[in-house]
């Protein structure tokens, strides 16, 4: 059973910096592609960010471009989201996902087939 549990999430000012960890366990984390979404409430989960097997291949919501920088390491079996100059409108639940098409960066939350339990990040003006 492939589990999911992010970790880094908390209260920073605006302009401050955050870094979330998401620890794959169960499941051979080198083969998944991973994905990092946000979601406020009463509105749709959004992608963030993606990552291929490698982390040679990322993708980001042009909302978070230049700011966020999506990263993995395999030999510890954890995706990380590093979080810059964040904005009030940053302030949502981040959920990490995993999908198995490994080689591919996905944006679609229907494409990933694991996911975790979130971890909420408020940013105050």
């Amino acid at each position: 059973q492939v589990q999911l549990e992010e970790s880094g999430g908390g209260l920073v000012q605006t302009g401050g910096s955050l870094r979330l960890s998401c620890k794959v366990s169960g499941g051979t984390f080198s083969t998944y592609g991973m994905g990092w979404f946000r979601q406020v409430p009463g509105k749709e989960r959004e992608f963030v960010a993606a990552v291929n097997w490698r982390g040679d291949g990322q993708y980001y919501d042009g909302s978070v471009q230049g700011r966020f920088t999506m990263s993995r390491d395999n030999a510890k079996n954890t995706a990380f989201l590093q979080m810059n100059n964040l904005r009030p409108e940053d302030t949502a639940v981040y959920f990490c996902a995993a999908h198995s098409d490994s080689g591919s960066v996905h944006s679609q939350a229907d494409r990933y087939d694991y996911w975790g339990q979130g971890t909420q990040v408020t940013v105050s003006s």
